[in-house]
């Protein structure tokens, strides 16, 4: 809960002063010459931290050579902290500048007379074969402890051996008859030939290398039978195949070989987890041949243990590619059709199996077949399914263990994914859901209730006779204050909030509310009205926020609160809208536009430094000035009864050519072209936000793009009746995506927008010109059929689950920000742009960031000096360059001319590339400043000619040379 809060509204900036990446620096310097061992081993623990808070390479550097120091001089256990540092910190290796300088410092070592030291640089070596792959005295290191007689050298030497194989091409291909030789030979003991073998693994950095390392191990496989050998070869061989990928369906046959044919358990189990890996992997490489020998031995098994681990395999590869290549037989072959219902048989089999783990993953398997092979006639495997999945939900629903609700969790998956894909089964679960809600275990209706609210944002499937039942639960819920009963109170109250399509009743309020005073705390009274808020109960959630004020100890969460409770009030005052009551419209508007202003001066006031609530602003602030330019466009039509065009504005018209004289005073004011604007520019404004929330969630996303769409379908409106009705198109607004709805609001809008558009179209068909009072009253219309929708308030706007930043380092630069840097003119400037990637506790969790393109532009401020002709392109600095981040950094560089004299304004502003490539406007943008100077030798010049005086022929030789 605690978690939850902090990530919404982040605190309020209090807590002691942060040192600057110097003083730290120094400060751990100090602990490193520290006459203690213990004070010298706590300051090498923190640079892990050091190197997270300031990850920019001239400190990464510094740090790393003072560590080597220490690994040079220290005693052993000194140098496992360091080697301990240098393994948390891999990704920050690269950004050492002095690389020979701090492996000079750690190789060193390897000279030393002490095993366990040698043993140690190994490691270290290890760890830094990303930024030393070809280094050959490394190689050479290993190679010659690999010959060692102490253990724990030779156990080093491994791991080093391996971290180079996987690195460097010319290491793997020396090594490997090495590896080789010591797996074949007789001296070496068995435990040290489990060690090496994994090595093999590294070797597919090209074909033949692969080959022989396959046909290697091919060979221990045969010579050395004993579980162990076996299990370390046969994982190894997979390791090696899906890094190689050529070989892989021949791996495939030999782990369902060895599956079949080996009598150990333990060697079965190994090819069951190879063969998920590979499932997970390359779904595209399973034949039907091999998904059949797999469905046999599952069929044929008495062990429960490999029967689950089997079916995990097929449930696997049934929601990918492979079940499609499954289904698609040969037609007229009887064999092959015979074949194909074995999935089918075992899946039916297991859905009632005792073992939960096994019943979960046949019902999974089928309901992947239901979903996917569409085209086939599987009524009786969508029954199978369906009963399947409520027999396992009986089982579950009762038991409030961790397995019971892990598999529970796979079934109510299950479950949202078939009415999914077959709405017809879609009431009988939801009968059975609520059916079963009733006599569940706590963390089981949780669950459950989660279920029926994503079933029921797909599918208005929850009838208002089905609310009775929720209601009454609710009720009974207790007066128990457990963490248990207060995630079940939001869960429900979400679910009442999904199934009220329209707003809840009076009777529905009072039970919620009275349930909230008598069994929860404030943190669970601001989830549902959180909940409220999403699924446009404003009512509902004002009231929830006005009780929640006096409860918070934090001003800025009392704004917070505030803001909502205004925002909410505004949304209600629009719920009272009908059509063609113009005047009422108006007023509920203006209402609205009050409270949204109250509501955006407290949401500044809950805004911290740390947690600037820019997205919430933004969204805010763009509501408002849609609302009044609703409010804009129903006075400007409201003017034309007051106003309206002459009787011979027709004539004027069709006279002039001009099909705008229609309108009378109104065209000739440019009022509605002016409207059309204003909504055009709300509209970019829109897409503006859309690009600058990287970290929203798609439902957010979504509702951001719906308001952009009502700003575009208003304006196409005007243009189509009023402004331009020959020219407007209807083929770029038809709605073609309604297939894939995801909520009732988008539902609601989609079908706003559908009959404006179907209205308008009409109204052009038919009485081309239109009627200034009928394209008046089509717009008015539209206007409150929009607002009638209740704005959803989605996720991001209050939770934040991903967090992307980046953190930008120009040099040079300037010690003060305020001070510019000094660049002749017949120079130019190399500005060097580092950047760090900081992600928050999820990283990737909706997009990853592909590429980070970087813009740099300079503005002339203040010129000195005369004015000379110079070519425009020598008075601006215009630049663009994509940066691939690597371990979440990335550098570039950029010249610069500087050819006006005076003070420039140079700016660098980053934007994000996501994997779709799609451009993310993220920021930051940092600001520095140049002052270009006069070279000396032209201000000699100039000098001179002002005097009067032409500069001597050997001052000019002098002072050309002196350039150079």
């Amino acid at each position: 809960m605690a978690a939850s809060a902090k990530s919404f509204l982040a605190d309020a900036g209090y807590g002691e002063q942060e040192l600057d990446a110097n003083s730290a620096l120094m400060e751990l310097d100090k602990g490193l010459r520290s006459g203690k061992l213990g004070e010298q081993c706590e300051a090498v623990v923190r640079f892990p931290r050091l190197f997270q808070k300031y990850p920019f390479p001239i400190l990464i550097n510094s740090a790393f050579l003072k560590l080597a120091d220490v690994f040079r001089v220290g005693n052993n256990f000194l140098r496992l902290c360091v080697l301990k540092v240098t393994q948390q910190s891999e990704k920050h290796l690269e950004k050492i500048l002095n690389v020979d300088e701090f492996v000079k410092r750690v190789f060193s070592v390897i000279h030393s007379n002490d095993p366990v030291a040698r043993a140690i640089t190994l490691r270290m070596l290890g760890s830094m074969a990303s930024i030393i792959p070809e280094r050959k005295n490394a190689h050479h290191s290993i190679r010659q402890s690999l010959d060692s007689h102490d253990n724990v050298e030779v156990e080093a030497a491994i791991f080093a051996a391996a971290n180079f194989s996987a690195q460097s091409k010319d290491f793997a291909a020396g090594i490997c008859n090495k590896i080789s030789e010591m797996i074949q030979g007789l001296a070496t003991p068995v435990d040290l030939k489990l060690k090496l073998i994994p090595i093999l693994q590294h070797m597919h950095h090209d074909a033949s290398l692969a080959s022989s390392s396959r046909q290697l191990l091919q060979q221990l496989v045969t010579s050395y039978p004993s579980t162990k050998m076996v299990i370390v070869t046969l994982h190894t061989f997979t390791l090696l195949a899906a890094s190689s990928l050529v070989d892989i369906p021949k791996q495939i046959q030999l782990l369902l070989q060895y599956l079949k044919n080996d009598p150990r358990k333990a060697v079965k189990r190994l090819a069951i987890q190879d063969l998920k890996l590979l499932a997970n992997k390359t779904p595209h490489t399973w034949s039907r041949e091999n998904i059949q020998a797999l469905c046999e031995s599952a069929l044929h098994t008495p062990y429960d243990s490999l029967k689950l681990g089997m079916l995990s395999v097929l449930s696997t590869l049934s929601g990918t590619i492979a079940i499609k290549q499954y289904f698609s037989s040969a037609p007229g072959t009887a064999a092959t059709t015979a074949r194909s219902f074995d999935l089918v048989k075992l899946a039916q089999e297991c859905c009632y199996h005792n073992n939960r783990g096994i019943a979960a993953h046949g019902v999974r398997i089928l309901t992947n077949v239901s979903a996917s092979c569409q085209e086939k006639d599987l009524l009786p495997l969508e029954q199978d399914a369906v009963f399947g999945l409520e027999a396992l939900l009986v089982l579950c629903s009762q038991d409030d263990s961790p397995g019971a609700q892990a598999t529970l969790k796979i079934t109510l998956t299950c479950m949202v994914k078939l009415v999914k894909c077959r709405p017809h089964l879609s009431q009988s679960v939801v009968e059975s859901l609520l059916t079963q809600l009733q006599s569940a275990q706590d963390a089981a209706r949780i669950l459950m209730c989660h279920c029926l609210a994503a079933i029921a944002m797909q599918l208005p499937v929850l009838a208002d006779g089905m609310l009775g039942d929720l209601m009454e639960l609710y009720k009974l819920i207790g007066q128990s204050a457990t963490d248990k009963k207060q995630e079940l109170l939001v869960s429900l109250a979400t679910v009442i909030f999904v199934s009220s399509q329209k707003a809840l009743s009076s009777e529905i309020k009072t039970v919620i509310k009275q349930q909230l005073e008598n069994a929860s705390n404030g943190w669970t009274a601001y989830r549902i009205a959180r909940q409220a808020s999403r699924m446009g109960n404003h009512d509902m959630a004002r009231e929830l926020y006005q009780s929640l004020l006096t409860q918070v100890a934090s001003e800025h969460f009392y704004f917070w609160l505030n803001s909502l409770k205004e925002f909410s009030h505004a949304e209600q005052c629009l719920t009272g809208l009908q059509e063609d009551n113009y005047s009422s419209a108006l007023s509920c508007i203006a209402e609205a536009l009050k409270s949204y202003h109250k509501g955006i001066a407290s949401l500044t006031a809950a805004s911290t430094p740390l947690n600037p609530l820019s997205f919430q602003c933004g969204f805010v602030k763009l509501r408002i000035d849609l609302l009044q330019a609703f409010s804009q466009l129903i006075c400007t039509c409201n003017s034309l009864k007051t106003s309206p065009p002459p009787a011979i504005a027709t004539t004027i018209a069709m006279t002039s050519g001009n099909d705008l004289q229609r309108c009378g005073r109104i065209s000739n004011q440019a009022c509605m072209k002016h409207s059309m604007e204003e909504f055009r520019n709300l509209a970019t404004r829109y897409g503006d936000l859309y690009q600058s929330s990287f970290d929203a969630d798609s439902a957010t996303l979504r509702n951001v793009e719906l308001q952009q769409q009502s700003c575009l379908l208003i304006s196409h409106a005007i243009e189509a009746l009023i402004l331009d009705p020959e020219s407007a198109s209807f083929q770029e607004y038809s709605s073609n995506g309604t297939a894939h709805v995801e909520s009732e609001y988008e539902r609601r809008m989609m079908s706003v927008f559908n009959h404006v558009l179907e209205e308008v179209e009409s109204l052009n068909r038919k009485y081309a010109p239109v009627s200034y009072l009928a394209s008046n009253t089509c717009l008015s219309n539209a206007v409150i059929a929009l607002l009638k929708v209740p704005l959803s308030f989605q996720r991001y706007f209050f939770q934040k689950l991903q967090s992307t930043s980046i953190k930008l380092a120009l040099s040079p630069s300037p010690r003060n920000p305020a001070e510019p840097i000094a660049v002749q003119n017949n120079q130019q400037l190399a500005l060097k742009v580092e950047g760090v990637v900081q992600h928050g506790s999820k990283p990737g969790l909706f997009r990853k960031i592909q590429s980070v393109c970087l813009n740099v532009s300079s503005v002339l401020q203040s010129k000195s000096g005369q004015d000379y002709k110079i070519p425009i392109d020598n008075m601006t600095n215009e630049m663009e360059q994509r940066v691939e981040p690597h371990n979440d950094y990335f550098s570039t560089q950029f010249l610069l001319n500087f050819v006006i004299l005076g003070t420039h304004n140079i700016t660098v502003e980053s934007s994000v590339i996501d994997s779709n490539g799609i451009v993310w406007k993220t920021g930051p943008k940092t600001t520095i400043f140049v002052k270009s100077l006069e070279d000396p030798y032209s201000q000699q010049v100039r000098l001179q000619q002002q005097q009067g005086q032409p500069p001597s022929q050997q001052q000019q030789q002098r002072t050309a040379y002196s350039r150079f």
